[in-house]
Parts: structure tokens; sequence; C-alpha cells
């Protein structure tokens, strides 16, 4: 007995796509609608639909609301957000999700930074290492990577501080010893 072969119209077997993605999308950095649409909080839906909005974000399919919305629960325009059926009134009364209705676990984004934040910390931070020698900057680079010190705990560019040992004492040690047999 023969088994079935998922085909196409014209018989051909089904494969992978023709044509694979070589890059990830990037947005127009310059772009303040892009800027507004990333800064924008997701909130008061559960963790599928979350994932849903966060994906039309990151591939820009993300359209904002330019009018409220009525709310199907208590139809008064209410509903600011996009893909939102219900207020968040009404969501959080219900205590249900506000795009698809369900009362799955709703998902607390409030606690994540927004890209303003990320973007305000990133220049203090260069801020803070534009006034150091390289060497000292490289050091707190490295000590931030691996997750010794925090941003918070570098030092101000303007001020003195010694709080990391820049020195190579076991280094310079044996290259004493070494330097002195020769002599």
């Amino acid at each position: 007995m023969s088994q079935k072969v998922s085909t196409r119209g014209s018989g051909a077997k089904k494969g992978p796509q023709k044509y694979q993605n070589e890059f990830a999308y990037q947005h127009n950095k310059g772009s303040k609608t892009t800027k507004k649409i990333l800064s924008t909080p997701i909130d008061g839906l559960c963790k599928r639909c979350t994932d849903q909005v966060a994906w039309r974000k990151q591939y820009r399919k993300y359209k904002p609301l330019s009018a409220p919305k009525k709310c199907v629960s208590c139809d008064q325009k209410n509903v600011k957000k996009a893909y939102h059926v219900l207020c968040d009134g009404c969501a959080s009364a219900k205590g249900v999700c506000a795009k698809c209705m369900e009362s799955s676990e709703v998902v607390d984004t409030s606690d994540q930074k927004t890209s303003e934040e990320i973007l305000k910390e990133e220049q203090g931070l260069e801020n803070k290492l534009a006034g150091m020698q390289e060497r000292q900057r490289r050091t707190y680079l490295r000590k931030l990577e691996r997750g010794e010190i925090e941003v918070a705990d570098i030092p101000a560019a303007g001020s003195n501080s010694q709080s990391l040992d820049f020195s190579d004492s076991e280094f310079e040690s044996g290259d004493e010893s070494s330097s002195n047999d020769k002599e």
C-alpha cells in the first residue's frame, strides 16, 4: 500500500522555502515612528498575544491607533492601545487578556525597561567612559561583560578613582627576577 505524500497542485513535493532570509530585519534608525512604536509598552495581554504584538513591533508590522476604539464590553471609546479590544478598566475588572479576551494569565511587562531608558543608560555609560584612559576603559568594559561590576559602579569621568587594580604585579615581579638573573 502506498503512502500519501503532501504535494502542491502541480504534483511537486513540498520542501523548504526557496529563498531563505540571509540576514535579520533592521529598523530604519532615523525614523521617528519606529522609535515611537518601539517605546510603547506591551501590557494587559496574555503571553501569546504579547509575543504576537512583540513580533509585529520587531518586524515593523505594528500599526498604532490613530483614534481611540470602542470597547467591546462597555461600548465606550476607551481603547487607546493597538490590537486591544477591551479597555484597560474592563480587562482588569474581568481579569482577561485585552486582545483575545481569554482568562489566561496576563503578563506584566511594567518592570521591563523601555528602549528610551536603555538608550539613556548607554549614553550615560559612554559619557563615563569618555574621560578615561584607554586601558581603564577596556578594563571596565571587560569587567562589565563578565558581570563583576555594574554600570553604577563605574566612577564618573572627572573623578580619579583607583578602585580597580590596573597594575600587572604578578608579571612585573616575574620580569624583575628574570632581569636580575641576566645582569
